[in-house]
C-alpha cells in the first residue's frame, strides 16, 4: 500500500504526531473499508480507499496544532491543500498511472475538510485554491469525507455517533448538516 511510504517519508520518526496519525487514519479506513463492503454494488476501488482513508490527514505536520502534535506554521484548515500538495509533488516523478493515482488522493485530501468547503466558504475563510469549490464529488472522496467526521484527533480515544457527529457540525452550518445526514443515509442506512 502507498500510504505506508508516504507516511514513512514524511513521518519517519515514531513520535507523538505520527502514532495520533495512524491512528486516526486507521479509524476512518475502517469505516470507510465498512461502507464498502455494505456497498458491493458500487465496484469501489478498496486498495485507493484505504490509501486515501490512510493519507487524508498527511498535510498536518506543516500546521500550527500543539494541541495535536503539530508544531508548523500553517493554519490547520490549511491541512488537506497542504496533503494534497505533498501528493501532488510526490507525482512528478511517477509514471502516468501513478500520477493519475496520486491526483485522485490529492482530491480526497483537499475535499475532506467539514463535508466539502464552498467557493463562498473559501473566500470567507480565505483559502485560494485553483478549484472552484472543494466539495467531494467521487464515492471514494465522499466515504473518506463521512468516515472522518466520526473521530476526532483532539479525542482520539472517543467515536462519535452519528447523531454526535451531527451535532459536532452544527456549529459550521446547516448545509454540512443536511449533507453528512443524506451520506448517513446512503452510506449506513440510517434512519434519522
Amino acid at each position: 500500500m502507498l500510504f505506508k511510504e508516504i507516511i514513512g517519508k514524511y513521518y519517519p520518526s515514531d513520535d507523538n504526531l505520527r502514532r495520533l496519525l495512524l491512528h486516526h487514519s486507521r479509524q476512518v479506513a475502517e469505516r470507510a473499508e465498512l461502507v464498502a463492503r455494505r456497498h458491493p454494488e458500487w465496484n469501489l476501488d478498496t486498495e485507493f480507499l484505504k490509501d486515501a482513508a490512510m493519507l487524508h490527514d498527511v498535510g498536518i505536520f506543516r500546521c500550527d496544532a500543539p494541541g495535536i502534535h503539530c508544531h508548523g506554521s500553517a493554519k490547520y484548515l490549511h491541512h488537506g491543500i497542504i496533503g494534497a500538495g505533498i501528493l501532488r509533488k510526490e507525482a512528478e516523478n511517477a509514471d502516468e498511472t501513478m500520477r493519475t493515482y496520486y491526483e485522485r488522493l490529492a482530491r480526497v485530501c483537499e475535499r475532506h475538510t467539514g463535508t466539502g468547503l464552498t467557493a463562498e466558504q473559501l473566500e470567507m475563510l480565505d483559502i485560494h485554491t485553483e478549484s472552484p469549490d472543494l466539495m467531494p464529488e467521487t464515492l471514494e472522496e465522499q466515504i473518506v469525507c463521512y468516515a472522518d467526521k466520526f473521530y476526532s484527533k483532539s479525542h482520539p480515544e472517543r467515536e462519535r455517533s452519528i447523531e454526535q457527529t451531527i451535532e459536532s457540525l452544527r456549529k459550521f452550518g446547516e448545509d454540512g448538516v443536511l449533507k453528512f445526514c443524506e451520506w448517513a443515509r446512503r452510506f449506513e442506512g440510517w434512519q434519522g
